[in-house]
């Protein structure tokens, strides 16, 4: 390993090319930033090449033989890795010039924050719900799909998923933020072994930001700054950005399956065990309904 930075900044890319370009002109020359391609089609290795040579950038770029998923991607991203903090990234989204070093600086002042996000703003202006999250518990689940989160958005006992009845506009603490932009503590995330490999793609943060909390590190959510998240581009299942999305309709498939796996995999892991077995069965009952409406809708 190399000589300590700050900060390393992982890119996992599959197929986002043109997007992946602009996240890469937003960032610091000076920030270690390492680029892992889940073996794209769209020539994504050779623009990276190509920017690294003209701007002299301090890129790392490994290139996989085929798709590994995110999870795995970014375990490979992170061993590559010298910063005494993590950025996870996503490739489909722009970093404002003053972002980064105002949560590095969050996070020196707050040592028992293990995570942090900024303020996650999709491009019609509004927040990328996945940066402000409570954990999936039954209940949270529960209002969430069943529309009583909507109804009762300043309430503590039905937004309990969305935590919409926090300020947006000041900072606090979260259950979980988001793979798109989370900045992780190393002597945090290390102990954890970061991400775990049976997500393949989605639910790996969350799953990360849970196991994170367990071990008495504060997620926060800082948004005094912000980045622009595209969202969806690489899954084409977002319907505000699959008009731009390049995904074909074999990774709509793929990445839907997908988002309805990891809530098996989650209630498995860290819920199952404290439910009785009737209410498994209904979550799981529930959990494969949404998985047949979801890929109903994909054209």
């Amino acid at each position: 390993m190399s000589e300590k930075v700050d900060l390393s900044i992982i890119i996992v890319s599959y197929n986002t090319k043109d997007f992946l370009k602009k996240c890469l002109e937003s960032l610091n020359s000076d920030d270690e930033i390492i680029v892992v391609d889940n073996n794209s089609s769209d020539g994504s290795v050779e623009m990276v090449k190509r920017i690294k040579t003209s701007k002299t950038q301090n890129i790392k770029i490994i290139g996989n033989k085929k798709n590994l998923g995110f999870a795995k991607a970014n375990n490979i991203g992170l061993r590559k890795s010298s910063g005494r903090y993590i950025l996870f990234l996503n490739p489909d989204t722009i970093v404002q010039k003053d972002t980064l070093k105002t949560m590095i600086k969050f996070m020196d002042e707050n040592p028992k924050v293990g995570a942090a996000t900024c303020r996650v703003e999709l491009t019609n202006g509004q927040l990328d719900q996945a940066c402000h999250r409570g954990f999936p518990t039954v209940w949270n689940a529960f209002c969430y799909f069943s529309g009583l989160e909507k109804l009762f958005p300043k309430s503590k006992i039905f937004a309990g998923f969305s935590l919409s009845y926090l300020p947006l506009d000041k900072i606090h603490e979260i259950d979980s933020g988001v793979g798109a932009f989370l900045i992780v503590r190393r002597e945090a995330g290390e102990p954890l072994g970061w991400f775990d490999e049976d997500y393949f793609w989605y639910g790996e943060d969350l799953d990360f930001c849970y196991r994170l909390k367990q071990k008495g590190w504060k997620i926060m959510f800082v948004p005094t700054t912000k980045i622009i998240h595209w969202k969806g581009a690489a899954s084409g299942i977002k319907k505000h950005s699959q008009k731009i999305s390049p995904a074909k309709k074999q990774t709509k498939i793929k990445a839907t399956k997908a988002s309805v796996k990891v809530m098996r995999i989650f209630f498995d892991k860290h819920y199952q065990k404290k439910y009785p077995r009737f209410v498994y069965w209904l979550v799981m009952l529930g959990i494969s309904l949404l998985e047949k409406i979801r890929l109903s809708r994909i054209r």
